[in-house]
């Protein structure tokens, strides 16, 4: 099933700030070329179009719902449809910039060789990705996955989050890099609206879940979600 645009974009401004923190922790003297893995809708990309006006910017994704709504926006910016696991740049990359993507790939550790083997001598890799599969939110996802009564349809749609430890990734990038920051950072949403957390991740966790369901299956699913959140999330008065 496609990606829903609007669902996603129902809490863009708490979704965007990791990747806004991101862009402001480096610069680029005049890049040449600069691409967004994963770009989605393609407020990032714009951002980067705008940032750097000189440059060839490319915002690659395959999904053609998110890439329609891309191409609406008023950007420099060349839209590509491709999965990103097998994606190769036309030219060494200065910039490659990837928010809220890599995460939805497995084999991070030649994720990551082939990601720098795009590169060009004096460039940025640039990755922000959720690590929040600890999270009630997506653990609660995957135990009633595992429910008899969705564990038949969900099994084959379950899998681990592909996310390493930092450390890892220090590992991995040191042969390749001059220089590498890493941070993890927690931010805590105030949601306001009924069923934040479910909507929230009916953009995230949820969405291969519910796809893979029948409408009345999924909605039943939903609904159980729903109600077995709402201890880890509590209704307070300020949301």
């Amino acid at each position: 099933m496609p990606w829903d645009p609007d669902q996603y974009e129902i809490f863009a401004g708490p979704r965007t700030r990791p990747a806004l923190d991101l862009l402001r922790s480096f610069d680029v003297d005049d890049p040449e070329y600069v691409v967004d893995l994963g770009c989605g809708t393609g407020q990032l990309t714009a951002i980067l179009a705008e940032r750097w006006p000189a440059a060839r910017v490319e915002g690659v994704d395959n999904s053609d719902t998110m890439l329609a709504r891309a191409r609406e926006l008023d950007a420099n910016v060349a839209w590509t449809c491709g999965d990103i696991a097998q994606w190769e740049p036309e030219a060494p990359v200065d910039v490659l910039f990837s928010n809220a993507a890599l995460h939805w790939l497995d084999d991070h550790p030649g994720l990551i060789g082939r990601l720098v083997a795009t590169l060009s001598r004096e460039s940025v890799l640039a990755v922000q990705m959720p690590d929040n599969h600890r999270e009630p939110s997506h653990q609660v996802a995957v135990r009633l996955a595992g429910h008899p009564r969705w564990r038949r349809t969900l099994e084959p749609v379950v899998r681990e989050s592909s996310v390493l430890k930092p450390a890892e990734y220090l590992q991995l990038l040191q042969p390749y890099v001059d220089t590498v920051d890493i941070w993890r950072t927690t931010y805590l949403h105030v949601l306001v609206a009924e069923h934040a957390v479910a909507d929230w991740v009916q953009g995230t966790i949820l969405k291969p879940f519910l796809d893979a369901m029948g409408v009345e299956e999924a909605d039943s699913y939903l609904t159980e979600y729903q109600s077995r959140i709402i201890p880890h999330y509590p209704d307070l008065p300020h949301g």
